[in-house]
């Protein structure tokens, strides 16, 4: 399957499920409260660091080996239903001493209930993996389609009947049962069930890199919530969580699709020898683009979306989203950074990258959710710029581009971020209120954004116009048929 099939289909696997997750959102915005909220979040945070551990690395393992066997098969099999186990116990352990860390009995029985996720996790992963490996896309779109409505559908009927925080968990459980169901219908014939150690060490030494790595990054973005639901209040940390969901939201739509495909994609390229510079500095400049001007969007349409997405009660967040957005732009690199090393099986310097990136955002974080809500979203953005420039430095020293060539693609996505900024900026500066007409102030934000990013793709020859020639001419071509038959 080629790279553009491949995104396309991820890409509207992403949007279908972001549809279902905005509305999921939406509602359950208005059917819980932020404390609650801030107790699923404050438990998610350590349930992420455990998932991290789940596989070892092992998926990655698998997409950029070159000679899958039998034997490697049943080992990246072995680490994961072993690791799944074994941490489900973790979780369950740790549940009862981290209720009594954050004084919340809410906090300990949501973690039993993800416990159940490790368990179940490895019968759809290896599947997934594989499934990354040969570019098959569709079938992944399909498993992530049923997790999301699973996912929406279970939380929002059981937080209607009041269950609270916990509804969440529950409808995590199902959607991941859902995920390995359907998983199960596309694994492969002859793809072994039994496991094997054989292999087990060599997927260790590649995973336990990569992993370190990941896990450094999972503590990372999860530390935030963790300090401020500790130095502040769980209300706080909800506030938080919801203003980097809407983070989240760009992150499914973009990052994650991007991420997957240009993984297997630099994976492919470096088993068959093929030029990796070149695609590196594309997809930059492509994700640069798309993401410096949703975050100039955001910065000024903050209150806006808020309002209109979760309602009146959330309004504290949204000065949290002006500076997040911020952090968002800054760590635009990263995804490629991580994607292209990742693929081309650079461990050591996905570890090291990631370690450094870590570092500065849980010291930062700490120091932030100390002195408040707000000071933690400023802090997110010097952590942010500071992991990028750890990754930039990681990937030059693999990929071999020039700060030069860097500088002109950067260069060009800024001109194409302030085109897509002006007209949101004008709104805000010309509503009084514009939470109190959040409708009509996202409708002029939007269209204006999505003029300004064309108009000046266009101008500035960004490398985005190549791809727009590319979906106007099939167009054009489509539509020639039905203009010659009349």
């Amino acid at each position: 399957m080629s790279i553009r099939k491949s995104l396309v289909i991820t890409s509207i696997d992403k949007y279908a499920s972001l549809v279902v997750n905005i509305g999921a959102t939406m509602v359950l915005a208005r059917l819980l409260t932020p404390n609650e909220v801030g107790a699923f979040s404050v438990a998610m945070v350590l349930i992420s660091v455990m998932s991290i551990m789940r596989g070892m690395g092992a998926g990655q393992y698998l997409v950029q080996e070159k000679h899958v066997t039998e034997d490697r098969m049943r080992a990246v099999w072995t680490v994961q239903i072993g690791l799944g186990v074994l941490l489900g116990l973790v979780v369950a352990g740790i549940a009862v001493p981290a209720g009594h860390l954050y004084k919340d009995e809410r906090v300990r029985d949501i973690l039993f209930v993800l416990a159940g996720n490790f368990l179940i996790t490895p019968f759809g992963s290896v599947t997934h993996v594989w499934l990354m490996r040969e570019m098959r896309f569709l079938p992944i779109a399909l498993m992530q389609f049923a997790y999301a409505v699973t996912n929406a559908a279970v939380s929002i009927w059981l937080a209607w009947r009041g269950l609270g925080a916990i509804s969440l968990a529950w409808g995590n459980l199902a959607a991941t049962v859902a995920n390995a169901l359907v998983a199960t219908c596309f694994r492969p014939r002859g793809h072994p069930w039994l496991p094997g150690v054989r292999e087990v060490r060599r997927v260790l030494s590649f995973g336990a890199r990569v992993s370190s790595s990941a896990l450094a990054e999972t503590l990372a973005k999860g530390s935030p919530e963790f300090f401020l639901g500790q130095m502040q209040s769980l209300t706080a940390a909800g506030f938080y969580s919801r203003a980097n969901g809407l983070m989240t939201l760009f992150t499914r739509l973009v990052f994650d699709v991007a991420s997957s495909v240009a993984t297997t994609g630099f994976a492919k390229r470096s088993r068959e020898s093929q030029d990796t510079r070149g695609p590196f500095l594309l997809s930059l400049a492509h994700i640069t683009a798309l993401c410096w001007a949703f975050a100039g969007f955001l910065v000024f349409m903050a209150p806006a979306v808020i309002r209109l997405l979760y309602g009146a009660q959330w309004a504290p967040s949204a000065p949290l989203v002006s500076w997040l957005a911020g952090a968002l732009a800054a760590g635009a690199p990263v995804v490629m950074c991580a994607a292209a090393l990742t693929g081309l099986g650079a461990a050591t310097q996905v570890l090291r990258a990631g370690m450094a990136s870590a570092v500065s955002v849980v010291a930062l974080s700490a120091l932030g959710a100390w002195l408040g809500m707000h000071e933690l979203a400023m802090a997110s953005l010097a952590a942010s710029v500071l992991g990028t420039l750890a990754w930039l430095r990681a990937a030059r020293h693999v990929i071999q581009f020039s700060y030069g060539e860097l500088l002109a693609v950067l260069r060009c996505s800024t001109l194409v971020a302030l085109g897509a900024t002006l007209a949101p900026a004008l709104v805000f500066l010309t509503f009084d209120s514009i939470e109190e007409r959040a409708v009509a102030a996202l409708a002029l934000g939007a269209a204006g954004s999505a003029l300004g990013f064309l108009a000046m793709v266009w101008f500035s020859a960004h490398p985005l116009r190549d791809e727009l020639r590319r979906l106007l001419g099939k167009r054009a071509n489509a539509a020639m048929p039905a203009q010659s038959g009349h």
